[in-house]
């Protein structure tokens, strides 16, 4: 996915000691006057404006700003020893920088109390516009309380729901597991066999114009997107994120987004001849002697797979049990009125485990 920088933003630092705002290029707190400390974080303003100041650009690209190791002072990147205390900046611990912050605050922000006067100020001020208190950082919300009897309650209920669900599918499973042995008599038998048929017809189809069979006919075309790639190319469309803000580590934030160029090509409908399902052939009977359909096939037709299923009907103490046979060999054994051994289950099922004596 393609980066794109849409410029920079100024950032703020919240004061520890007075939890007064400040810009991010302020070395020391305007309320208080304590000096920003090294390990402060950079934030995002309420509202934020693209910069336009080519000086305040130019800080915004030096690089990340520099702390004195001596004295901690903070100093601009392209400093070689500290305004401070004058001494060589070789050793100092550039700031982070590469964190990112958030989207964009590109709308209104709420307005905030003054907390010496009461005076409601807009939402990027940083003093009140009556008293000329600095304003403090809005604290962070309390977390919610655990949760109450109510959600408790709840989860009770899911748990008995769920425990009652086991239950059943134990109680399904035992009574399939069990069987009874009986004596049954072959009272009918059915077969079905069936062959599958293709035709040769006019289908229509859709796919992309470079993929076209040849000698089908062309119908509507449509543009569609085709691929996605992260470079500009001829018939895209730029399709970008919400803007986010980066610390640069200068008191400035870089703002940028993430596209991505959708390409766009000609998707298209046609109409050629191929081989589509049929109805099939089917033969059924209710004896032993199962045979298969007559393929006779028509010029654009050509026959498919080949299906048999097999059905024998057992008449056990006054119920009636179908069981059905996995081979030819073992259906024509149940020849009518043959009686055998059967093992049926509480739920219907039945097998047979032998001829009866």
């Amino acid at each position: 996915m393609a980066e794109k920088s849409l410029g920079y933003v100024e950032l703020e630092w919240e004061c520890p000691n007075c939890h007064s705002r400040n810009p991010g290029t302020a070395r020391t707190c305007a309320s208080c006057g304590a000096p920003q400390p090294k390990d402060v974080a950079f934030q995002q303003a309420a509202e934020e404006q693209i910069i336009a100041d080519p000086a305040k650009i130019a800080a915004a690209q030096a690089g990340p700003d520099i702390h004195c190791a001596y004295c901690g002072a903070r100093n601009p990147a392209t400093a070689k020893t500290c305004k401070q205390c004058g001494s060589a900046l070789a050793e100092g611990a550039a700031r982070a920088s590469g964190k990112v912050l958030g989207g964009l605050h590109d709308t209104p922000a709420p307005e905030v109390k003054c907390p010496s006067c009461g005076t409601m100020n807009p939402g990027a001020a940083l003093k009140c516009s009556k008293c000329g208190a600095r304003l403090i950082a809005p604290q962070e919300t309390p977390p919610s309380p655990p949760a109450g009897p109510a959600a408790r309650h709840l989860g009770l209920i899911i748990a008995a729901v769920v425990l009652g669900l086991i239950g059943v599918i134990a109680l399904v499973m035992v009574l399939g597991s069990r069987t009874t042995e009986s004596v049954g008599q072959v009272s009918d038998v059915t077969w079905r066999r069936a062959i599958a048929i293709q035709a040769l017809v006019p289908v229509t189809r859709e796919t992309w114009r470079d993929e076209v069979p040849d000698g089908a006919d062309m119908g509507q075309c449509t543009r569609r997107v085709r691929s996605v790639q992260d470079q500009p190319a001829p018939d895209s469309r730029e399709v970008c994120g919400t803007p986010y803000v980066i610390d640069t580590g200068t008191g400035y934030g870089q703002v940028k987004q993430d596209c991505k160029y959708e390409i766009y090509d000609d998707w298209c409908s046609y109409q050629a001849m191929a081989w589509a399902a049929a109805p099939p052939l089917v033969l059924e009977g209710a004896d032993l002697n199962p045979r298969w359909p007559d393929a006779a096939l028509a010029q654009n037709q050509r026959a498919g797979s080949r299906s048999e299923n097999y059905a024998v009907v057992f008449r056990a103490n006054d119920k009636t049990y179908t069981y059905t046979p996995r081979r030819l060999e073992e259906f024509l054994r149940y020849a009518r009125g043959s009686r055998w051994k059967l093992a049926t289950s509480a739920l219907g099922g039945v097998n047979v485990t032998g001829p009866a004596q």
